[in-house]
C-alpha cells in the first residue's frame, strides 16, 4: 500500500456513519416511528455535517489551499466524493420515505397529504386558518433591479415564488416560511374519522393561497428552497476581553455565515437553480435536488404522536442506589460504576441535589460541557450555594451549538454567587467531573463522579455512557489538582491515577500499546480493545497498525468515523472494526489493554482524533476493582463483540457490511443488556 491509501477519508468516513443512521430507518425490524426518528436523525446528522464540515472544506477550496487530507485527497476530490456520496443517499432516504414510510403510516392512521389531495372541504378549512393564522406573519420580499436579493437565513424552509404582473412579465419573489408553526399542518375536520391523524405541509398550504399575498397577479409558479450556511465558530481568544460576549457575537453571526449548500425540489426549473447559485454565491455542485421533501429533520415531529405501539417499548432503568439512605453513606463505603441509559441517571443528579442540602458538605467543583435548556444539574448547584455551599463550575463556552445555553447558565451561575470559569486559553474542556468536599467528624473527605458523558439527563436516557463514584483518597487528591490547573495557576500536569490531556494523553495511550506489543512478543497474549465515538489521530493509528504487525489482537468499536484501514495483509489484519448504531447511541469511551493479564481499563471522555487529544481537556480514568473491571469486560465489551444484529464490520477497502449470523442465535447487544443489566 502507499503511504497514504493506508488510512480512509475522515469525512467519507463520517457518511458511512450517517449511512448507517439511515439504513435504520429502512431496517424493517424497528417499530415504524423508530424508523421515522432515524430518517429525522439522518437528515440532521447531515445538516450539522454541512454547516461545519463542508463549510470549512470550502473556504479551503475558496482560498486555493493546496493542503491535503490524512489519506492525500485534495479539497476539491472531497468536496467532489461528497456530493456523489450524498446524492446517492439522498435518493435512498427519498425511496424510503415515499415507498416505504408513507404507505405504512397511512395503514396506521397517520396519513400526510398533499395539499392538492384534500377535499374541497378540507382545503377550504385550511384556507380559513392560512388567513387568520399564517398570512398576517408572511412578508413577501421581492428581486428585480429595484430590490437586492433578499437574506436568506440558515436552514430556513422558502419558496421562490415567479409571478407576472402583466406589464413587467416574469418577475421573482422569496417568501421565508415561518418556523412558528409545525412543519406538517393538521388537517382538524369533524367529518374525519377520530381514529385518523391527517396532516398536510405547511410550505404546500402557503403555496397554494399566494394569491392573497400577490393579489391581482399571476402565480406562475413557486418552489421550495433550502439553504446552509458556515455555522463554525471562529474566535480569536488571545484578542478577547471578554469571552462570553465574544462567543455571544459569533452566535449571532451563524445565521449570516457564508452559503454552503442549496437544497431545491427537483421540479424547479435550471434558470432558478442558477440564479439561486449566483446570488448565493454556492457553486452548482453543492446544490442538491430532492424528490421528497426538504429539510426531512422536521419528520421529528411526528414522533411526537402518542402512539406507543409504533415505538420502542419503554422501560425503567435500574436505580442502584437505596433511596432510604444517604447517598454519601453509600458510595463510602464502596464504589459504585453505572451504565446508562440501563442504570439510570437520577443517582448522579440526586448526588449533587444531597450535596446541595447536606449541612455537612463544604464545597461542590464540577465541569459542564453540555447540560441542556432546562438542568436540574445547574438547578442544584444554585441551591447549593443559596445553602451557604462554595461552589465552581467551569462552563466550557465553547460547547459547539450549546453556546448560548450556557451562555445562559454561565450568567445565572454567576448572578447567584457561584465561581465560574470558562475553561483554559485555547482550549475546550470535556472533562465530566464532579468533587464533593465533606467534612466527616472533623475529617475531610472528597467525593468524585467522573464519566464518559454529559450532565445531562435528558441524553442519558439515550446515550450509553458510564459514571463512578468513589471517595478514593488517591483519586481525589488528582482531581483536586485538576480542578486547581482548571480553575487557577497551577502548572500541575503530571497526574497519578488520571491520564489528563491535552498534555500527555496521547503519549500516555501510545505507551500502552507500546507495552501490549512488548507483552505479546515476550508471552503472546497480547490484547487490546477500544469502544469510542471516533478514531482519527494519525499518530494513534500508526501505533495500532505496528502493534497488529507485532501480532497483537486489536478490537476496535467504532460508532462513527474511524480512518484506520483494518483486514490488510502485513499491516492490520489483526484488527477488526465494528460499528452499533441501534435504539441508544452509542457515546461511552472504555480503552482496555490486557497488560499480561494483569488488565488495564481506562473510562473518559476522550476519542482518538486530534482536536481531543490536542485541543481540549480531557479526564481517562481507571477502574481497578476487579469485579467492576470484569463487569465491564463481559458486559459491556464482549457483549457488544458478539453482536450479530446492529453491529456492522468495517472492511478494508472502507465499506461497512452487517455481521453475518447464519446459523447463530440473533444477538442484539442493546437488548441484551436492556434485558440483562443487572448490577451486585
Amino acid at each position: 500500500m502507499t503511504e497514504k491509501s493506508k488510512y480512509i477519508n475522515r469525512e467519507l468516513s463520517w457518511l458511512k456513519f450517517n449511512e448507517r443512521v439511515l439504513d435504520e430507518a429502512i431496517d424493517t425490524h424497528h417499530p415504524l416511528l423508530e424508523r421515522v426518528k432515524f430518517l429525522s436523525i439522518f437528515s440532521s446528522n447531515l445538516d450539522e455535517f454541512f454547516m461545519i464540515r463542508v463549510s470549512g472544506l470550502k473556504r479551503l477550496f475558496v482560498s486555493g489551499s493546496s493542503e491535503l487530507s490524512i489519506d492525500g485527497k485534495s479539497t476539491s476530490s472531497i468536496l467532489l466524493d461528497i456530493r456523489k456520496n450524498v446524492s446517492r443517499y439522498l435518493l435512498k432516504q427519498s425511496k424510503c420515505w415515499s415507498e416505504e414510510l408513507l404507505p405504512l403510516l397511512e395503514k396506521k392512521g397517520i396519513i400526510i397529504r398533499h395539499y392538492n389531495e384534500l377535499s374541497l372541504e378540507e382545503q377550504n378549512h385550511l384556507r380559513k386558518h392560512f388567513e387568520n393564522e399564517i398570512f398576517p406573519v408572511l412578508t413577501p420580499l421581492a428581486f428585480d433591479p429595484g430590490h437586492p436579493f433578499p437574506f436568506i437565513s440558515n436552514l430556513s424552509l422558502n419558496l421562490a415564488v415567479v409571478i407576472d404582473n402583466g406589464e413587467d412579465g416574469e418577475q421573482f419573489a422569496r417568501v421565508k416560511v415561518p418556523d412558528l408553526y409545525s412543519r406538517l399542518v393538521p388537517v382538524q375536520l369533524k367529518s374525519n374519522p377520530n381514529e385518523l391523524i391527517v396532516f398536510t405541509w405547511l410550505e404546500e398550504l402557503i403555496i397554494s393561497n399566494l394569491d392573497m399575498l400577490f393579489p391581482g397577479m399571476e402565480i406562475k409558479a413557486a418552489y421550495p428552497f433550502r439553504v446552509t450556511r458556515d455555522s463554525d465558530l471562529t474566535i480569536d481568544e488571545d484578542d478577547a476581553d471578554d469571552l462570553m460576549e465574544k462567543i455571544e457575537e459569533s452566535v449571532e453571526m451563524r445565521e449570516f455565515g457564508t452559503s454552503v449548500r442549496i437544497e431545491v425540489e427537483k421540479t424547479m426549473p435550471k434558470r432558478y437553480r442558477d440564479l439561486l447559485c449566483k446570488n448565493l454565491n454556492i457553486p452548482p455542485f453543492l446544490m442538491f435536488a430532492k424528490g421528497s421533501p426538504i429539510g426531512m429533520a422536521n419528520l421529528m415531529s411526528l414522533f411526537k404522536i402518542d402512539r406507543p405501539e409504533l415505538k420502542d417499548q419503554s422501560f425503567i432503568p435500574v436505580n442502584v442506589f437505596n433511596n432510604e439512605e444517604s447517598i454519601f453513606e453509600q458510595i463510602k463505603r464502596k464504589d459504585f460504576l453505572l451504565y446508562h441509559p440501563y442504570d439510570s441517571f437520577s443517582p448522579v443528579v440526586e448526588f449533587i441535589r444531597q450535596a446541595a442540602r447536606d449541612p455537612q458538605v463544604l464545597a461542590i467543583k464540577q465541569t459542564l460541557y453540555r447540560v441542556g435548556e432546562k438542568s436540574p444539574i445547574v438547578d442544584a448547584l444554585l441551591e447549593a450555594r443559596d445553602n451557604g455551599k462554595q461552589v465552581a463550575v467551569l462552563v466550557e463556552l465553547k460547547a459547539r451549538f450549546d453556546e448560548e445555553n450556557n451562555i445562559a447558565w454561565a450568567r445565572k451561575l454567576e448572578q447567584n454567587g457561584v465561581h465560574v470559569v470558562y475553561g483554559l486559553l485555547g482550549l475546550k474542556t470535556h472533562a465530566k467531573v464532579c468533587m464533593v468536599i465533606r467534612r466527616e467528624n472533623d475529617v475531610i473527605t472528597r467525593y468524585i463522579h467522573l464519566g464518559t458523558g454529559n450532565y445531562n439527563p435528558i441524553t442519558a436516557k439515550i446515550y450509553t455512557d458510564l459514571s463512578y463514584f468513589t471517595t478514593k483518597p488517591e483519586i481525589g487528591t488528582d482531581v483536586t489538582d485538576l480542578f486547581n490547573s482548571l480553575t487557577g495557576y497551577s502548572k500541575k500536569n503530571t497526574y497519578n491515577h488520571l491520564l489528563v490531556g491535552p498534555e500527555h494523553l496521547r503519549t500516555d495511550i501510545i505507551n500502552r500499546i507500546d507495552r501490549e506489543i512488548i507483552h505479546h512478543k515476550q508471552n503472546g497474549n497480547g490484547h487490546i480493545v477500544m469502544k469510542m465515538n471516533s478514531l482519527a489521530d494519525q499518530k494513534c493509528i500508526d501505533e495500532l497498525y505496528r502493534a497488529s504487525q507485532a501480532g497483537v489482537k486489536i478490537n476496535l468499536q467504532i460508532r462513527g468515523i474511524c480512518c484506520l484501514r483494518p483486514g490488510v495483509e502485513g499491516l492490520s489484519e489483526n484488527i477488526t472494526v465494528t460499528s452499533i448504531v441501534g435504539r441508544f447511541l452509542e457515546h461511552a469511551r472504555i480503552y482496555y489493554f490486557r497488560n499480561n493479564d494483569k488488565p488495564e481499563i481506562f473510562l473518559g471522555s476522550s476519542d482518538l482524533m486530534p482536536r481531543n487529544l490536542d485541543r481540549r481537556v480531557e479526564v481517562l480514568f481507571e477502574i481497578t476493582d476487579d469485579k467492576m473491571k470484569s463487569d465491564i469486560y463481559n458486559n459491556i465489551i464482549m457483549v457488544h463483540l458478539n453482536d450479530n444484529v446492529q453491529a456492522r464490520m468495517l472492511l478494508s477497502d472502507g465499506s461497512y457490511r452487517r455481521i453475518k449470523h447464519h446459523n447463530q442465535n440473533l444477538y442484539n447487544s442493546q437488548e441484551i443488556q436492556l434485558a440483562h443489566w443487572h448490577r451486585g
